[in-house]
């Protein structure tokens, strides 16, 4: 338990913090598993623009200190590899 003022404050802060970056974290997750939908049924198309909305989540995620920028970065490269065998299967 915290008793100074400012150890309080911190505990407030952090619960808020927490919150907020589950909340990211979940989001990201989310539009993983919508991108990984549309690559198990071959739709090219929808796995692209899946994957145009999940690029600007991971940045906007990785802009705060919610993930870090290698992270993101490291994901984005990752789905864009598999959508691009996706393209070499396809075509």
């Amino acid at each position: 338990m915290a008793h100074s003022l400012s150890a309080q404050k911190r505990v407030r802060q952090n619960a808020k913090a927490r919150l907020r970056n589950r909340a990211r974290k979940s989001m990201v997750k989310t539009q993983v598993k919508r991108f990984e939908q549309m690559l198990a049924s071959g739709d090219l198309n929808a796995a692209q623009e899946q994957l145009r909305l999940l690029t600007k989540k991971l940045d906007k995620v990785a802009s705060t200190s919610t993930m870090h920028k290698n992270t993101a970065s490291r994901m984005k490269s990752r789905l864009t590899r598999r959508l691009n065998a996706l393209r070499e299967k396809v075509s």
